[in-house]
């Protein structure tokens, strides 16, 4: 069960971080990842860490948002930058048992409720 928090209303050039607390399942093998949909949009990918710490982003947050995880804590951050009034949607958590990381949202087995982010302008 993944319990996603943080959002909020910002305004542009603000910051956020977002939560996402695991329970139930081992975590510290699991790769994490940040999904985010917008209104009349489909879900797209933001960002993913592996046990290890590697990372990935897409290339619209890339140098803005930083994605790290605790595994004591059985959570996952995503600490957002210099936001933007594009960046406003849901933000999903998910988990997937597989080790490489993954964009598509196919791919993970395991999602949490999503967490509002509204960027004004």
């Amino acid at each position: 069960q993944l319990q996603a928090y943080g959002g909020g209303l910002v305004q542009a050039g603000g910051s956020l971080r977002l939560s996402c607390a695991a329970s139930g399942r081992a975590f510290s093998n699991n790769l994490m990842g940040w999904f985010r949909q917008a209104p009349a949009k489909e879900r797209e990918f933001v960002a993913a860490i592996t046990w290890n710490t590697i990372t990935a982003y897409s290339d619209s947050v890339k140098g803005r948002f930083t994605i790290t995880r605790d595994n004591a804590k059985k959570t996952v951050y995503l600490r957002m930058d210099s936001l933007k009034p594009e960046d406003t949607a849901v933000y999903y958590c998910a988990a997937k048992l597989t080790l490489n990381i993954d964009r598509s949202p196919a791919a993970y087995a395991y999602w949490g409720h999503g967490t509002q982010v509204t960027v004004s302008s």
